[in-house]
């Protein structure tokens, strides 16, 4: 399973890559056409928008995989074990209410803009709408992952309910850590002094 799951997000990331390699190429390419040979890709901005939305969805398929999406965490950690696992029980049936509605309107709409056309790189409009599809399903398994591990695994609630870290508390703490480092490191140094 955890070989599947490390295939699936190189897969993801090298998709994610991709898109941003391509983009930044479109753009770039087309700038310097436009100034410099009074040219340019009459298709690269739409397609830089299509790029952009596919990174952006399946980016969000990575940081629901790696539980990096915006929690609160301050209630659920005060709570027991037991209850904990009903909280993210009932969240996560939720967000997969959500991924459901979700799911049937990208599959409505991606029916219906089949046969249109985007204007500059003609494709399909369903390529766009199709992302939903694409989203909805990669989280909602993920979901049904998480919760079977809630259910099941001993000791997994904590790690699932577990909001990581902002940046700026990390980076808050790091002076403090620091200090707390050298006033350690500088009590050793005094008593190795001391005993010579």
């Amino acid at each position: 399973m955890k070989r599947i799951g490390a295939v699936l997000e190189k897969t993801l990331n090298a998709l994610m890559a991709f898109c941003l390699a391509f983009m930044s190429i479109l753009v770039f390419g087309n700038v310097v056409l436009r100034y410099g040979f009074n040219s340019g890709i009459t298709w690269s901005e739409e397609m830089s928008r299509f790029l952009f939305i596919w990174m952006s969805f399946l980016g969000a398929i990575g940081a629901l995989k790696d539980n990096d999406h915006l929690g609160v965490d301050t209630l659920v950690r005060k709570l027991p074990t037991g209850a904990k696992r009903i909280v993210f029980v009932i969240s996560n049936a939720i967000v997969l209410y959500v991924l459901y509605l979700l799911f049937d309107g990208s599959w409505k709409i991606t029916l219906s803009s089949v046969g249109s056309r985007a204007p500059a790189t003609g494709l399909p409009m369903a390529f766009i709408y199709g992302t939903g599809l694409v989203v909805s399903i990669g989280m909602g398994l993920i979901i049904l992952f998480h919760l079977y591990q809630a259910l099941f695994r001993t000791g997994a609630i904590d790690e699932l309910t577990r909001m990581k870290e902002s940046e700026e508390a990390i980076m808050a703490a790091a002076p403090v850590q620091h200090e707390a480092t050298e006033l350690a490191l500088g009590r050793k140094q005094g008593a190795a002094g001391g005993e010579r």
